[in-house]
């Protein structure tokens, strides 16, 4: 007998699911701790999700894009492009990662805990493309160069977003910021001076 899907359930899930990554972290949220936490069995959970990693990416997806528009929205309203960049590094290295108690070190969790097949890199490629078509406009780099440098700049919040939740760990803060918004700036300038 086929299981007929209510949005009501699908979001209860949901819901619980956010609470409990949000305040105890991927690891140690459990499906039978979401269904318990959403008032439904365990079984009632698979009806709609096929495991914990993809419940998490159903709320990851739209919580990052989401900050992502956002992100670009406060990025149109900075004229000088040495200040968006600074900007776009500081929502990166420290603001997205301290969000919603460390919402995003649930996916460093979830991928270094997965298998394989559990992830899909299509989220990652999105982010980074957008970043790196920001750090294109703020230093007028070439594709290639912005890419690499995006790449870079992901690999350091992967790095803030698990530090959140280490102690005594620095955090990303505006000299920081304003440090490697100048080492990005040098090094496209010296690239783009190099025949």
């Amino acid at each position: 007998m086929v299981q007929r899907k209510k949005e009501g359930v699908r979001d209860a899930i949901l819901e619980a699911a956010f609470r409990l990554f949000s305040e105890q972290g991927y690891s140690e949220t459990s499906i039978p701790g979401i269904a318990r936490e959403a008032g439904m069995s365990t079984a009632n959970v698979y009806v709609y999700f096929q495991s914990k990693i993809d419940i998490l990416f159903q709320l990851y997806s739209p919580w990052l894009l989401g900050r992502l528009d956002k992100l670009e929205r406060a990025q149109r309203r900075i004229a000088d492009p040495q200040e968006r960049l600074r900007k776009l590094l500081l929502t990166l290295w420290r603001d997205l990662p301290r969000e919603n108690n460390g919402f995003t070190n649930n996916v460093m969790q979830a991928v270094s805990t997965s298998g394989n097949g559990d992830y899909s890199p299509a989220l990652r490629q999105l982010f980074q493309s957008r970043v790196a078509g920001w750090i294109r406009e703020c230093l007028a780099t070439s594709a290639e160069e912005s890419d690499m440098l995006a790449s870079l700049a992901l690999m350091a919040f992967d790095g803030f977003a698990m530090n959140v939740r280490l102690a005594h760990s620095p955090p990303c803060n505006d000299d920081m910021a304003q440090l490697f918004s100048r080492l990005f700036a040098g090094a496209a300038a010296k690239s783009a001076s190099t025949p």
